[in-house]
């Protein structure tokens, strides 16, 4: 054990190898201390031990290698499984590293200054602070000559402890008396150190560098002071800037006790340097136990790098503001030097709790206090004050021009779209820029649906189960910080989860959202074929007279009639007392088929979903679907007309081949309309609803995921069933080729009407003229028998031709137009259209011709 204890002196204190009697005491002083209970009334905390250790290795060494392996070596000694007794070891390292310390000093600034060795030894001192070393003689240095010089010529080097007090000075942003920092600033308001001129000292260049190099941490705490109280005195500090002066001031609290333990050891060397007499023995101590410049920057180095740190802070906090400040200290954190990296992750944990707490509200409330615009989610100051309004039900669109209908203005639309749709998407608005880097886009998107989808919840929806849902929310997880990014993007994911589900159940349950949208595809989409029949075969004749002859409770009684006398009657009375008969806005000549439309009510929180504009796109669609539904009608009532009455009471045997004609030219008008109902029934909206009820069914997502799926289906619907085109100012070529063919058909089907009165007419003549051949007399000729002669049946029988041609060419257009579509279902439309290629041909026997 002694010679243990020897070779380990020796290694720690070189000078115990010419001093006997030192290496006897250190020795002896080991084996007390081995043989006293060190460590073990105490908790075995290596942790702390090891933190106690570090923190001493860095006071007593300018770099920090030697903390960087001291961690290595002890996690290679924690694995080492032979030893026992670890931290007894490292106890006695410890204890052995701190033994010199004789007087009290603070935590962070140990063995700064031991007494001097001339004075009597204390209780706490040890044998080598009761016996001073025996200095050997030497010989003088070169600095001892050149100091002995100066003295001679006058201009001796300026005493350190003078250049010291200034020195302290200007670590506290103070000139001193010697050093000075210039008034005038430059561009980057950086000051200037000046040196006085003394005659009686002399400064040397190496001391200059030297002072340069400290007077940098006065200038950078003069930033940051400054810094901190023009935001003390200002109004309008964001909560955010407030958190980092408070943390900014913290620190300087910290540096302002170095800055008087410096002092008081100031002090001392001073009283020290006072009773001493010799300059060679002032010199020594000086050197062995003082506070030097040398020492002062060891000591200053690691709150250079704070104040660096801070500063760069404080000028990028003139900049920024709120988030975007916070994410300004955190593109700092991502540095490869663990002290920056340290000391801006205590710094973000302090500046982001206001962003926290603010994120905190909105995310399990739905609520944004942001008195400072500092958080990512701002409020618009137009809406701000507007709460989401429960209107009665009004008409969606307020199309009508009122003309005894009881229309509406359009500044009702504009109103309840304020209170739907428009708070959803423009209340609140997202800030990309005051995102803060360590939450991410993603994660800063579902945070803004989480806390919209809340504020719906409570101020739209009125959920009386708003309480339960908040105690989910507030168990999702504790609080919010920057040190735990795993836990609050665990929190965001199963808020944002708890708030989407909870907003879907009350649109889906309480609201019975599915239902409207179920009702808008069996009404104003044609779903129900039974009610449409219906209703075209009794508002028929109603719609053939011109729109100023029609009233709106005419049409609202045939409307309910129509609701009764189909399968329409089993829908909930809710759905049934929305549907509404109006009248478009008209014009002179036009008859009630042109104005006469569906529409069905909508009032909130629904109407952000079937917004006005959404409705707009149904009243679309229902008006081009209930046309081709018209042409449909028509074309069938005419071939029935047609087809039994040729084979019973229209004898005309010269025009059996024109009606043979006629019958051709029917059949491919019907093939066109039956082949674009079933396009738009069964390829377009089927397909779409049913894209649109699996999305529902899942629920996922939040309600803009909802609002755009809805969007995505109408739009879908518009663009395939009105055959839109992509092309600028050509949208609607195709469509409006489509009516044109609508019109030929309904004039071909008038030309037709007309032949068939003229048949009956000859037919009723021709049985007449054979009855008076037998003396009897069976009819009186009427004004039809006039209107319809022989004269008028070549005009009839021209017209039929014209509007058959007519029809032909048009659809073979239509065909070709289809077929260069860009959309693949129009594509197949013209496909079956012309899936035998008929109007290919026919086109070919054209040009042949």
């Amino acid at each position: 054990m002694s010679n243990a204890l020897e070779s380990l002196v020796y290694s720690l204190v070189p000078r115990t190898r010419q001093d006997e009697r030192l290496k006897r005491q250190l020795i002896s002083h080991c084996e007390e201390i081995l043989s006293s209970h060190i460590g073990q009334t105490a908790e075995k905390d290596i942790g702390h031990l090891s933190d106690l250790i570090k923190r001493h290795l860095l006071q007593t060494s300018p770099t920090s290698s030697s903390t960087l392996r001291f961690t290595n070596l002890l996690a290679r000694l924690l694995e080492q499984p032979v030893l026992s007794r670890k931290h007894a070891s490292l106890q006695f390292l410890y204890t052995l590293a701190s033994t010199p310390t004789t007087a009290p000093a603070p935590a962070f600034l140990p063995a700064l200054v031991p007494p001097p060795p001339t004075r009597p030894p204390s209780k706490a001192n040890t044998p080598i602070d009761a016996h001073p070393l025996q200095r050997p003689q030497r010989g003088k240095s070169k600095a001892d000559i050149l100091r002995e010089y100066r003295l001679r010529l006058g201009q001796p080097h300026i005493p350190e402890h003078l250049i010291l007090r200034d020195t302290l000075y200007l670590l506290q942003g103070i000139s001193g008396k010697y050093v000075q920092f210039s008034v005038s600033k430059d561009a980057e308001q950086n000051k200037e150190l000046v040196f006085t001129e003394d005659p009686r000292y002399f400064v040397p260049p190496p001391v200059r560098a030297l002072i340069h190099r400290l007077a940098e941490v006065g200038h950078l705490y003069q930033r940051v002071d400054a810094f901190v109280r023009e935001r003390e005195g200002k109004v309008g500090v964001g909560m955010i800037e407030q958190s980092l002066c408070h943390h900014l001031q913290t620190q300087l609290t910290e540096y302002y006790r170095l800055i008087a333990v410096l002092e008081s050891q100031m002090s001392t060397v001073a009283q020290v340097q006072t009773d001493e007499n010799g300059a060679e023995e002032e010199r020594v101590r000086e050197e062995e136990t003082g506070l030097t410049l040398k020492r002062l920057d060891v000591w200053i180095e690691d709150w250079r790098l704070r104040m660096r740190m801070m500063s760069v802070c404080v000028e990028g906090a003139r900049d920024a503001h709120g988030g975007a400040l916070v994410n300004l200290i955190h593109g700092y954190a991502e540095n490869g030097d663990p002290f920056i990296r340290k000391f801006t992750n205590q710094l973000l944990e302090e500046v982001s709790k206001p962003f926290f707490a603010t994120l905190h509200k909105w995310l399990f409330s739905g609520e944004l206090y942001d008195p400072f615009s500092e958080f990512f989610v701002a409020v618009d100051p137009e809406l701000a004050h507007l709460q989401y309004m429960q209107p009665s039900l009004q008409g969606v669109g307020q199309l009508a021009n009122d003309g005894g209908f009881g229309g509406g203005d359009v500044e009702d639309t504009s109103e309840e779209h304020a209170g739907g749709l428009q708070l959803w998407e423009q209340k609140y608005r997202f800030q990309k820029e005051m995102l803060p880097a360590f939450v991410g886009e993603t994660f800063g998107r579902k945070i803004f649906s989480t806390g919209k989808s809340l504020n719906f919840i409570r101020y739209s929806c009125h959920d009386s189960d708003w309480v339960a849902t908040r105690e989910r929310l507030s168990n999702t997880g504790g609080t919010l910080k920057y040190s735990d990014i795993v836990g609050l993007e665990r929190s965001i994911d199963t808020a944002y989860q708890i708030a989407s589900q909870r907003l879907f159940d009350v649109f889906f349950d309480k609201y019975r959202l599915l239902e409207h949208l179920m009702a808008l595809k069996h009404y104003l989409l044609l779903g129900y074929g039974d009610f449409a029949d219906q209703l075209m075969d009794t508002l028929g004749p109603s719609l053939s007279r011109p729109a100023n002859t029609l009233y709106r409770h005419n049409l609202t009684a045939t409307l309910e009639s129509a609701l009764r006398s189909s399968n329409a009657q089993n829908d909930p009375p809710d759905v049934l007392r929305r549907l509404d008969a109006r009248m478009l806005e008209y014009s002179h000549g036009e008859i009630g088929w042109d104005v006469f439309t569906l529409e069905y009510k909508v009032d909130a929180p629904i109407d952000t979903v079937l917004d006005p504009t959404a409705m707009m796109k149904y009243l679309k669609l229902f008006n081009h679907l209930w046309k081709v539904k018209r042409i449909g009608s028509t074309l069938n009532a005419g071939w029935m007309r047609i087809a039994g009455g040729a084979k019973t009471f229209l004898r005309v045997p010269e025009l059996d081949y024109d009606w043979h004609q006629v019958r051709l030219v029917m059949a491919e008008m019907i093939h066109f309309v039956r082949q674009l109902e079933a396009y738009c029934h069964l390829e377009v909206i089927e397909c779409s609803w049913q894209d649109l009820f699996q999305f529902v069914q899942k629920k996922e997502g939040d309600l803009d995921a909802l609002i755009e799926n809805h969007r995505a289906y109408l739009d879908r619907m518009v663009k395939k069933v009105l055959l839109l085109s992509p092309k600028a100012g050509r949208e609607e070529n195709l469509l409006n080729q489509v009516r044109d063919v609508f019109t030929l058909i309904l004039n071909f089907r008038e030309a037709t009407d007309d032949l068939y009165n003229y048949c009956l007419s000859e037919s009723a003549r021709r049985d007449a003229e054979k009855d008076s051949t037998r003396g009897v007399y069976t009819r009186i000729e009427t004004a039809e028998d006039r209107r319809y002669t022989s004269e008028s049946l070549p005009g009839i029988l021209s017209r039929v031709r014209e509007y058959g041609t007519a029809f032909s060419e048009r659809v073979q257009t239509i065909v070709q137009a289809l077929a260069a579509h860009p959309d693949l279902d129009c594509r197949f439309l013209g496909i079956r259209l012309t899936f035998s290629d008929f109007y290919k041909t026919k086109k070919d026997q054209q040009i042949r011709a």
